[in-house]
């Protein structure tokens, strides 16, 4: 390639060591003249410089190489994939013409290149994904699963290079990579790229945490490693003289998932067992991998004794998404719980590639259950009128639930969400079975619909045809297919159910004689206190509000409008120009900057995470107002995956005071002396108050919720060491609320 002038001498080196990379990875799955039409075309591409250089100053074309080394090495994908990502842009910038790409690579790369210009937006823009565009993301999911592959590539491609993006980038795109693409990567099978993402989304949202676990894992990594090591030499030991050919290996897990536990079971990081995994791979033909793993499971158990209540078969029964393991949790030196995972190098692979792995393997039949999730969302997508938030949140569900397996009576083995109940497995093997079923039998006993169901199971569903979807079985199904075709029969309940209530208010209207005018109408609804229009109808159609009363309030609010608009004299539009006054100001002080440097405007500290001066916070625009929420708070991730329009940046400065209200949870020893203690500690403290306390005590156990007042993160930080010091305290926690 000739030279490239735009292109810094770092990035020009980087630029072909990388294409060089991508060649070799590529060059088995290339056609014969690929690489001297790729040459030819890219050449044109860099001297019209079409990729250019994002407004955070990344080079485009650096960007495009190392999404499709992502996509080649990582994932999977080859020539097809990878050429066309390499292509869309240039065709989008009408530097190349997409006739010419069909003629030169063949209509398969043309039709990816198509379909990755339909998402364009969601996939050059490091915007947060909302409703609307989330619809356009599942609708290319359902046409072709590379695309979504080829974006999963780009967003980890991007969270790499974070560290380059503006803040309120990097933010909205660790949020949005947590909320939508990690739990996508999930379903797909990328479990190396689904914890990748989360990492690295943990590390821009939550630097403080992120790089607290990550010091305490290099802390302990001598000693783990020292105890892996332990744990590991009798097995190699063993597995060799019984003539396996292995791999075996410790694997530390996620700083994600290690923080998700340090939250679920409330202790300190001491307190995780299970921060590792050992992992034994097998090398194995594709006939004896069933037997060999068993084969392996049976002498880990002979040599520790093993946990049965954790004790996961996915290969008897793989993942929807294909993933095949055992897992199973031995009790090893010192008394030690250890995860233990079997697998062979086949299975291993698609752990790590999910999907595209499955490719490789022309003699395995994929499993179906990502099929069964595409058609999914293509039913829903053909919903007419389908509101695309539902869509988002019902398909956000899907992405991360852990699976049951349950029968039907002829023995077919049916794979439903965990807390799936009867409803959700009638329609699971068809709508209008859902949608007629009043009970079932599950093991030969009678349950009703709402029973949730358990692994092994075996149901037999009852329906009557008189039965029909009710608006309260959204409240206990949990599988999207089933809430998508609940809605869809409402919606079509509900649009009969208006015509109708609509046609008979007129018919009354006009057997009264009484002319109805439609503005007048819309007036009265609104006065009633109804949201919708269709509310109002549908008060009528189930006979909660009677027509004849609608029919009088109305003339009554007729003949006052008549009378009001005779009183009314004709004046001037500009004699109704009227001043509002001045904004108040929530503090006299100002110790929040809000966006790009500006003070003095109003703001309320948000109830459900309570920020206090000094917490990592933003602002949210609601119709109240602006609200600060801190960056940790329980509903920011939400806030900012779906409203990310909404978020403006946030950051104290001055000197905060004592209003700042905090709730410490303290768990401890039930002990007299210890409230006393606790309360002894606060009173010392200097710019703390106690405002209040609620104690309990069971089982030996004491907690206690102390309400306190402190003028920063500061002292709330000394307060926490000090309650933690006392003698009995187990931990202290702050509370949301």
């Amino acid at each position: 390639m000739d030279t490239i002038d735009f292109f810094t001498p770092e990035e020009k080196r980087a630029f072909f060591s990388k294409y060089r990379l991508l060649l070799h990875s590529l060059y088995s799955f290339l056609e014969k003249e690929d690489i001297r039409k790729m040459k030819a075309m890219m050449k044109r591409v860099v001297a019209l410089d079409c990729y250019g250089r994002d407004k955070n100053g990344i080079n485009g074309l650096l960007r495009n190489i190392d999404t499709a080394l992502i996509a080649s090495q990582e994932i999977g994908l080859k020539r097809t994939s990878v050429i066309a990502l390499l292509l869309y842009r240039p065709v989008m910038k009408q530097t190349i013409a997409i006739e010419e790409v069909e003629k030169e690579f063949g209509e398969d790369v043309s039709l990816i290149v198509q379909r990755l210009l339909k998402t364009s937006d969601l996939y050059a823009k490091n915007t947060a994904i909302n409703s609307e565009n989330f619809h356009r993301l599942l609708f290319s999911f359902a046409e072709d699963v590379r695309v979504i592959l080829l974006m999963i590539a780009d967003r980890l491609c991007l969270m790499r290079l974070g560290k380059l993006l503006s803040e309120d980038d990097r933010i909205r795109l660790a949020t949005e990579a947590s909320y939508l693409y990690a739990p996508l990567a999930h379903r797909l099978g990328l479990y190396a790229i689904k914890s990748e993402l989360e990492d690295l989304s943990l590390k821009y949202t939550d630097r403080k945490q992120y790089d607290f676990i990550k010091r305490k894992l290099n802390e302990t990594k001598r000693s783990r490693d020292a105890y892996i090591e332990e744990f590991i030499a009798p097995i190699k030991k063993r597995l060799t003289e019984e003539g396996f050919h292995f791999e075996i290996k410790g694997r530390t897990k996620s700083i994600h998932s290690i923080n998700n536990k340090l939250k679920k079971q409330q202790v300190e990081f001491e307190g995780i067992y299970d921060l590792f995994a050992i992992r034994i791979v097998l090398d194995t033909p594709l006939p004896k991998e069933r037997s060999e793993c068993w084969q392996v499971y049976s002498i880990i158990t002979d040599m520790y004794q093993p946990n049965p209540k954790r004790m996961k078969d996915w290969i008897s029964i793989p993942k929807s998404n294909g993933y095949e393991s055992l897992h199973i949790t031995v009790m090893g030196p010192q008394n030690k719980w250890v995860e233990v995972q079997i697998r062979t190098k086949r299975m291993d692979e698609i752990a790590e590639r999910g999907l595209a792995a499955h490719w490789k393997y022309k003699g395995v039949k994929a499993e179906s259950g990502l099929d069964e999730f595409m058609n999914n969302v293509r039913a829903a997508l053909e919903t007419k009128e389908n509101n695309p938030l539902d869509l988002m949140q019902d398909f956000k569900m899907d992405l991360y639930k852990d699976e049951i397996y349950v029968f039907t009576p002829t023995g077919d083995l049916i794979k439903l969400a965990k807390g799936a109940t009867v409803l959700d497995f009638a329609f699971a093997i068809h709508t209008n079975l859902g949608s007629k079923c009043v009970s079932a039998k599950v093991n030969g006993k009678n349950v009703p619909i709402k029973y949730v169901l358990h692994n092994g199971d075996s149901v037999s569903v009852i329906t009557s045809p008189t039965q029909s979807p009710k608006r309260d079985w959204l409240n206990f199904v949990v599988t999207s297919k089933a809430r998508v075709k609940i809605k869809q029969a409402l919606k079509e309940e509900t649009v009969k159910a208006v015509e109708f209530a609509k046609e008979m208010l007129q018919r009354r209207f006009k057997n009264r004689k009484i002319e109805l005018e439609e503005p007048t109408l819309m007036r009265y609804i609104k006065k009633k206190g109804f949201k919708t229009v269709t509310d109002f109808y549908i008060e009528i159609a189930e006979e909660r509000l009677d027509p004849n009363v609608v029919i009088d309030e109305y003339v009554e609010a007729l003949r006052k409008e008549t009378e009001s608009n005779d009183r009314t004299e004709a004046r001037s539009a500009e004699e109704f120009i009227t001043t509002t006054p001045v904004e108040e100001i929530s503090t006299n002080k100002d110790i929040l900057v809000i966006d790009k440097n500006l003070t003095g405007i109003e703001y309320k500290l948000a109830k459900c995470c309570n920020p206090i001066y000094g917490d990592e916070v933003f602002g949210f625009v609601s119709t109240h107002g602006i609200k600060i929420h801190r960056m940790d708070c329980p509903n920011a991730q939400e806030m900012m995956s779906r409203f990310g329009y909404r978020i403006i940046r946030a950051k104290w400065s001055g000197k905060g005071d004592n209003g700042y209200i905090v709730t410490l949870q303290v768990i401890g020893r039930d002990d007299i002396a210890i409230v006393t203690n606790i309360t002894s500690v606060i009173g010392k403290e200097a710019n703390v108050t106690l405002r209040s306390l609620n104690i309990n005590s069971t089982d030996g156990l004491f907690q206690g919720n102390f309400t306190v007042s402190v003028r920063d993160t500061t002292s709330l930080s000394s307060l926490t060491k000090k309650i933690k010091a006392v003698n009995g305290v187990k931990t202290v926690e702050r509370l949301n609320t």
